[in-house]
């Protein structure tokens, strides 16, 4: 015999809060109950209707350290954490922009004679 449709929207409604106390339990959970819902690095504030574009980050890059305290964590908007994340990609690479080894710095002044040349005293090209 089939399940009537009530029985599967009761089923779907059960599995549902299920979920929602498992994901509460979580870290990202606890920490936007630690935390009010600030990128903390650009000061972007969050309401209820993008606060999915507010993320956890773990401050060691270690998502198995979770302190009930939060002390790992920081919420950082969605851009500002790819750019962490990029930054410590970077200095794993040896980047010397950040504060890796070697430098990859660019070694040409486009205005290095701007104002001799404003001056009229080099000649243009």
């Amino acid at each position: 015999m089939a399940e009537s449709d009530d029985d599967k929207l009761h089923q779907v409604v059960a599995e549902s809060r299920r979920a929602r106390e498992l994901r509460e339990q979580g870290y990202r959970e606890q920490a936007l109950k630690l935390y009010p819902p600030v990128c903390g690095r650009c000061g972007r504030e969050f309401a209820r209707k993008n606060m999915h574009e507010l993320t956890v980050h773990h401050r060691d890059h270690n998502h198995d350290n979770n302190p009930a305290d939060g002390s790992n964590w920081e919420l950082l908007c969605l851009y500002c954490h790819d750019n962490e994340h990029q930054r410590q990609l970077e200095a794993q690479r040896g980047n010397a922009a950040t504060g890796g080894g070697k430098s990859t710095s660019a070694t040409f002044n486009p205005f290095a004679d701007l104002k001799a040349m404003l001056d009229g005293k080099l000649k243009k090209d």
